[in-house]
């Protein structure tokens, strides 16, 4: 798997994409949330879990939970369960296997390419994004989302005790008087992100859907922002390229820069140092995320 990786320069708007299939529809996850490729390892059940939990399984030593995308999605299995494969994923600092019909190809796609105009409509809440190519619609799923329906502990991870945020933002006086630009894809996340930093006092906010939103909110000089959180995958403009692109600029550079994202790996650490993030936090590490925004804006006085 990793050798079949396609190398794409830093904050160009490229990424890569594992297609698979759920019975005769192709679905894709970001290679840099994948881990490995396997044939069924067989699972043990797990007591009173939702009905797209299919139990447990252990992969080399390491126990890990298995959630058929099919169940989930309400699609009838293209193959036997034996001819099954599993997707090990990590992401969101856990590791996890998503049991599919079969593994397709890479693609490597530019952020354009990701049309949400169904998004929440047509395609409900689990599809993000059709990708277009060689005559086929590709579905790229929100797997944040999936996770946490199925594993609804999940969300707490992303939750924030007032009483220790507000511990956190004291030294800022009124955390009001900075404004915050979010750019992140998920409906989700976008609203945990919010509320987490509303226990800090952090109420003005404004919340976008992709990175060229952001980049053009930056530069409407009629508004001013003390701060930018960035997620990565993200269509018209990821969070890498966004911030390339801010830190490019000699209007802009100035704005501390935070990439929030669910992908865990070194790589995307180094990636995002290479293009002036300021911080690079992984989902769900809320109150490091909340820290992180009080120390960059004390910082700019």
């Amino acid at each position: 798997m990793q050798d079949e990786k396609i190398l794409t320069e830093v904050g160009t708007n490229e990424w890569q994409v594992v297609v698979f299939m759920l019975g005769t529809q192709p679905f894709a996850i970001n290679v840099d949330k994948t881990r490995e490729i396997l044939r069924w390892t067989g699972v043990r059940p797990v007591p009173k879990a939702h009905p797209a939990m299919r139990g447990i399984t252990t992969i080399r030593g390491e126990v890990i939970p298995l959630i058929d995308l099919r169940a989930y999605l309400g699609i009838e299995p293209g193959v036997e369960e034996e001819q099954s494969k599993l997707i090990v994923a990590e992401f969101n600092r856990m590791k996890l296997g998503f049991v599919v019909d079969a593994v397709d190809r890479i693609y490597r796609i530019n952020s354009e390419e990701l049309d949400a105009s169904l998004t929440g409509t047509f395609l409900g809440d689990n599809a993000l994004y059709v990708i277009k190519r060689e005559g086929r619609n590709i579905l790229l799923l929100d797997y944040e989302r999936i996770v946490q329906v199925v594993n609804p502990a999940v969300a707490e991870q992303f939750r924030m005790d007032e009483g220790h945020a507000r511990k956190i933002t004291a030294s800022l006086g009124d955390p009001n008087q900075y404004k915050i630009l979010v750019a992140e894809d998920s409906p989700l996340i976008r609203r945990l992100i919010q509320d987490a930093l509303a226990e800090g006092g952090f109420h003005n906010l404004e919340l976008v859907g992709h990175g060229k939103a952001a980049w053009d909110r930056l530069n409407d000089e009629e508004d001013t922002f003390h701060l930018l959180i960035t997620d990565i995958e993200m269509p018209k403009m990821d969070g890498l390229a966004l911030t390339r692109k801010v830190k490019e600029s000699s209007l802009l550079k100035h704005i501390p820069t935070i990439v929030f994202s669910s992908i865990v790996a070194e790589d995307i650490k180094r990636k995002a140092q290479s293009v002036g993030a300021d911080a690079q936090i992984s989902k769900p590490e809320i109150s490091l995320l909340v820290e992180t925004v009080t120390r960059l804006l004390k910082a700019q006085g």
